[in-house]
């Protein structure tokens, strides 16, 4: 039988510590995050396959597009860790499709909980604290937020990268057959959840449109209607139209962005939209 591959602990600390300050390596609106996650994964294609065709072959799971929030998306990085050092210990169950699928599902729902709970709570809670160290001057707000920022981070990301490792390693009993058509379901919907709190929570769409006095003469505004009976029902309707045009009408995201803009400005001079 075979010797068994496996990841070495430097080529574990290596992938992560790449991921950690080259996430954003040659960074772009077409790959993103893609060339800093292939550099984090070099070293583990390398430890796992001796010749250079494997590696080349083993690297190309990871060419397509990716982007999350890095913090917590470390733990991705760790998943596919494991479930590269499956596949080349023969679990033909692992292909590139897999790999991509997992990466696919994870990446928009882990990108919703780290924005919010990172960039969106941490985040201003320890710039809140830092700024009331920093009055009238005094270098302690800095280097606080400096300090404790790179200290928690470091610990936070280094522990769901070495958690992801773990599960990717064990990825062919808990994410093949059904188990895995659970997981993919569950990371849809969790998906759905988080995209459809951040529309409603990030994005406002307003009305000054007066259709009517009420009895003190006071103007009474389309969006107050609106919203009395359906809260945010402008903005979930062009959420909706935002994804029908993309979904269904095949339109890029820069031409419904563009289209948006054209609708605002206008709406906005005639007076309709605010």
């Amino acid at each position: 039988m075979a010797e068994k591959k496996k990841i070495s602990e430097k080529a574990l600390n290596t992938a992560f510590w790449r991921w950690w300050y080259g996430n954003l390596t040659c960074f772009s609106q077409e790959h993103m995050q893609t060339f800093g996650y292939m550099w984090a994964m070099l070293a583990p294609i390398k430890d796992l396959y001796s010749s250079h065709e494997d590696q080349v072959k083993a690297m190309q799971a990871y060419t397509p597009f990716f982007n999350t929030e890095p913090q917590i998306g470390g733990i991705v990085v760790g998943i596919t860790c494991g479930l590269e050092e499956a596949r080349a210990n023969g679990a033909e169950e692992i292909d590139d499709e897999f790999i991509n699928s997992i990466r696919a599902g994870l990446m928009g729902p882990l990108a919703g909980i780290g924005d919010s709970l990172i960039v969106g709570t941490y985040i201003p809670i320890l710039l809140g604290i830092a700024l009331g160290l920093a009055e009238g001057g005094s270098p302690i707000g800095p280097l606080f937020y400096i300090i404790v920022w790179n200290v928690t981070e470091i610990l936070f990301e280094k522990f769901v990268f070495k958690k992801g490792y773990e599960l990717g390693g064990s990825a062919v009993d808990v994410l093949v057959g059904d188990k895995a058509t659970a997981f993919r379901e569950s990371v849809m919907v969790l998906g759905q959840v988080i995209v459809g709190a951040m529309a409603a929570s990030w994005v406002t769409v307003s009305s000054p449109l007066v259709i009517a006095k009420d009895s003190t003469g006071a103007d009474v505004t389309l969006i107050s209607r609106l919203d009395g009976a359906f809260p945010k029902l402008l903005t979930c309707a062009f959420v909706l139209l935002a994804w029908f045009l993309q979904a269904k009408k095949g339109m890029s995201a820069v031409k419904v962005l563009l289209l948006f803009v054209v609708i605002g400005f206008v709406g906005s001079v005639i007076g309709i939209l605010g």
